[in-house]
């Protein structure tokens, strides 16, 4: 339960980070209110809301923004405040909400958050918007009673993405599907001057990201699906020792990725590495997606930009990209304008300028139905992987944010030598039983 979460938050750090407000005047900063208002209309008129958004999407800043100012012209009498935080964001959401401050609409992960936040999410079962939703992703949104309690924020894609031309350049004709494979790629890089890894391990997320690869291996390899696994290792019932792929094969790729990798990876950030990877100074890209697309090509328009499954053993067709949502929107039911917010989300999810923001504004995967793709290479080559091989699944919204911080952490002073691997795979698995079910 997310009481259990609170604790761990402090309100001090309510006094850090930098706001970024809609048209800036965020009533948010200004008042300190974080539920909507409504004020008595003069004759005539509708009534004047005000819906308080708080995310952590910056990357999607200028996308929100623009559906924000389109509603206005659909709604004049209705203000979104659009405030983005994204260090500390989950630390200030909760202390937010332990205030009773709890924004009209926030941003938590999908999966088993879906179930920690439902006390204060409102019930979009019956919405069209719910409707509205493909089943794969509207079942990231369901808390494990059924109710829709989340609203995707885009559809994603998590792969390995490489530069073409550095590795044709190295007379590699296809990504590596295998350890042996991918060894093979290294070698050939080096032996052309070609660093094979950008990293940006100073973020506590890219390494759940790389990790589900891994997650989704050991569950095929034992026979189950990936969220049983996860619950094995929850509920204490299963080790890494179990599973080789999470023992040696994942950490034998993070020293790869390491020992071959861009310099001082604690150091690179997520636009650290994605500047190393657009300038041609690696040859592959580690733990992110679909996202950084746009930013790779702003810095490098031309960019010959690929992507597969990583290697995660030396079985070709564990090597999937994963697809489906892992961020949601949650709409507080409390919320003095939660009707009006919920129109709000209705309009945008099935209205043709919804259907088209998607695509053309926030150049995102659709998570609705009858949607076009974006013109953009990571969906367009994720069509037509899909069309012969199936997705991974995404084994992160089987854990919460919780432990994946934590996880990224361990991971980081185990990079850093602080921690060998055994007591870096001792303490996640600790880890996972303390925090990773909303139970």
């Amino acid at each position: 339960m997310l009481k259990r979460l609170l604790a761990l938050s402090t309100s001090a750090v309510l006094t850090m980070g930098i706001l970024a407000a809609c048209s800036g005047n965020n009533d948010n900063a200004n008042n300190g209110a974080a539920t909507g208002t409504a004020s008595a209309p003069a004759s005539g008129e509708a009534a004047s809301v005000t819906i308080n958004m708080f995310t952590a999407s910056p990357e999607y800043t200028d996308a929100f923004n623009a559906y924000i100012a389109e509603y206005k012209k659909v709604k004049p009498n209705v203000k979104i405040n659009l405030e983005i935080m994204q260090a500390d964001y989950n630390t200030v959401l909760k202390s937010r909400i332990a205030s009773g401050s709890t924004p009209d609409v926030f941003q938590t992960t999908a999966g088993g958050d879906i179930d920690t936040f439902a006390e204060y999410s409102a019930d979009l079962t019956n919405e069209p918007l719910a409707a509205a939703m493909t089943d794969a992703v509207r079942s990231n949104m369901s808390s494990s009673d059924g109710k829709v309690l989340g609203l995707p924020v885009k559809g994603n894609l998590f792969v390995l993405m490489y530069n073409k031309k550095l590795l044709a350049d190295a007379g590699i004709s296809a990504p590596p599907k295998t350890t042996a494979e991918l060894n093979d790629a290294i070698a050939k890089l080096e032996a052309k001057g070609i660093t094979p890894f950008a990293n940006g391990y100073k973020e506590w997320w890219v390494w759940k990201h790389i990790f589900q690869h891994f997650v989704d291996a050991a569950a095929q390899d034992a026979n189950m699906s990936a969220k049983d696994l996860v619950a094995k290792f929850i509920a204490g019932e299963t080790t890494f020792k179990d599973h080789p792929v999470l023992n040696d094969n994942f950490f034998n790729f993070i020293d790869l990725t390491v020992k071959h990798g861009t310099d001082k990876p604690l150091e690179r950030d997520s636009n650290a590495e994605v500047s190393d990877f657009a300038s041609g100074k690696a040859a592959f890209m580690t733990g992110k997606g679909a996202w950084d697309e746009e930013a790779i090509k702003k810095i490098a328009p031309d960019f010959q930009l690929g992507i597969a499954g990583y290697p995660v053993s030396d079985k070709a067709d564990q090597a999937l990209i994963i697809t489906g949502a892992d961020q949601a929107l949650r709409i507080n039911k409390d919320s003095k304008v939660a009707k009006e917010t919920i129109e709000f989300f209705n309009w945008l999810y099935t209205s043709d300028y919804g259907k088209s923001w998607f695509s053309n504004v926030a150049k995102v995967i659709p998570p609705i139905k009858d949607a076009p793709l974006p013109n953009l290479d990571m969906p367009k080559q994720m069509e037509e992987i899909l069309k012969t091989e199936k997705s991974g699944d995404l084994s992160v919204n089987y854990s919460l944010d919780t432990f994946h911080q934590k996880f990224g952490e361990l991971m980081q002073a185990y990079i850093g030598g602080s921690k060998s691997k055994d007591d870096t795979v001792s303490e996640i698995q600790k880890a996972w039983i303390q925090f990773g079910s909303a139970q």
